[in-house]
């Protein structure tokens, strides 16, 4: 809570009412996430985006650096990671490699700090994990036409202590007690493992029964890793059955067609952050003749949607009061291919995320945030950003030119 008090001194002599203000979070996680896998936007833009989620009292930014496109953060003992993994785009497979050194990291965390905003890096495992194969390709345990060396190989002990001593460098980096290892949409290229002797032993051995034990067995063996550095893991809601610790573990519930997976986490009484597609992934289009960026179907998710969804809703089904931690707009950047459409798919919707942390369900009036966002539109308009704009719509949805025909992993399409 933060307290701002106000006496009735005046240098003229003018009596001014003495009053106090009191401020509190209606959630202590307000977060936003940028993927910079898919592209590539810089630590200038990072830092706009950390001044941003300050004015806005958002306190945690969530970065996901690695993906199948590529890697974006320099491990000193692996400089291929960044060398090799950092070449390409999500557009454009044969980009410049662009990636942040570690000095980078360095300046942004306390840039950060100094906005008070907790830096959370994401390392993701173990699918998404092509760009970091394609530089070690000892790593890869497979995957598939669509998406091949998507797996990082679950049998070899090489792997493990590989990620191990990437995650120390990234842990010595960023301050945070947290870590994020995906844990995501690994089925997309596990089938490969079916075919692989050492996956097959490997199962033997621990006795497990498909390729889903093995991921969770792979997931609470880098959960003991990040113990030894003392860290909590991150991970998506598809880990809620590896048998992870309660005590360091959080779980990010996001596939909003599965409410069953969070009704898992809570009733397994895991600590959670609600960060649903629908309605609080911002590459979702905001208008319905909007054609670059993703629908659900014909769903997509306005500013609107974004101010009404009620962490609230979901108070039932705890087992805990303090289960739900809190909140987290996702920014995925398969159509972000520059900072207009970036700041196009944020602004205002980053405002709107501001007020589901911030304000409760029943103070919460969207024709009143309306008429102050104009303000805010004159702010945005003053530092240049490439807003959209729900009242003239006065920019026009920026164009997507791709290279590479690439579709969303989850598209249900």
């Amino acid at each position: 809570m933060q307290a701002f008090s106000f006496g009735n001194k005046s240098a003229s002599g003018i009596s001014i009412p003495a009053f106090e203000i009191k401020d509190k979070p209606a959630y202590p996680w307000r977060g936003f996430m940028l993927d910079e896998s898919r592209h590539f936007f810089g630590k200038e833009k990072v830092k706009s985006i950390l001044d941003w989620m300050a004015f806005y009292k958002l306190n945690k930014f969530h970065w996901h650096l690695t993906d199948e496109p590529a890697w974006r953060l320099e491990i000193q003992k692996y400089p291929l990671l960044t060398l090799v993994g950092g070449i390409g785009s999500q557009t454009d497979p044969y980009a410049p490699a662009a990636y942040y050194t570690q000095a980078d990291i360095t300046e942004i965390v306390a840039y950060s700090q100094e906005r008070n905003i907790e830096v959370i890096p994401e390392i993701d495992m173990p699918g998404h994990a092509t760009a970091a194969n394609r530089a070690y390709p000892q790593l890869s345990g497979g995957g598939n036409e669509k998406h091949p060396d998507f797996t990082f190989h679950p049998a070899k002990d090489i792997t493990y202590s590989f990620l191990t001593q990437a995650l120390r460098e990234t842990k010595a980096l960023f301050p945070s007690a947290v870590i994020h290892l995906g844990g995501d949409e690994v089925s997309f290229g596990s089938e490969a493992w079916n075919s692989d002797t050492h996956v097959q032993d490997l199962k033997q051995k621990h006795d497990l029964n498909d390729n889903k034990a093995v991921e969770n067995y792979f997931m609470r063996r880098m959960a003991d890793s990040l113990k030894t550095m003392d860290a909590t893991l991150l991970a998506w809601d598809e880990m809620v059955d590896a048998d992870l610790s309660k005590e360091k573990t959080i779980l990010m519930w996001w596939r909003h067609d599965k409410p069953e997976q969070l009704k898992a986490i809570l009733k397994a009484g895991y600590k959670t952050i609600l960060t649903p597609r629908l309605p609080l992934y911002f590459d979702f289009v905001q208008e319905e003749s909007h054609k670059y960026g993703r629908k659900w179907g014909k769903l997509y998710n306005p500013l609107e949607n974004v101010y009404n969804f009620s962490p609230d809703h979901y108070a039932s089904l705890t087992t805990d009061k303090n289960q739900i931690l809190g909140i987290q707009g996702n920014l995925w950047t398969e159509t972000v291919i520059n900072t207009n459409r970036l700041d196009y798919l944020t602004f205002p919707r980053l405002a709107a995320l501001a007020e589901v942390g911030w304000t409760k369900s029943s103070n919460k009036n969207y024709l009143q945030f309306s008429e102050s966002l104009k303000k805010h539109l004159n702010l945005y308009r003053e530092a240049n950003l490439y807003y959209y704009d729900p009242f003239t719509n006065a920019h026009p949805e920026p164009v997507v030119i791709k290279k590479t025909q690439r579709v969303y992993i989850d598209n249900p399409e």
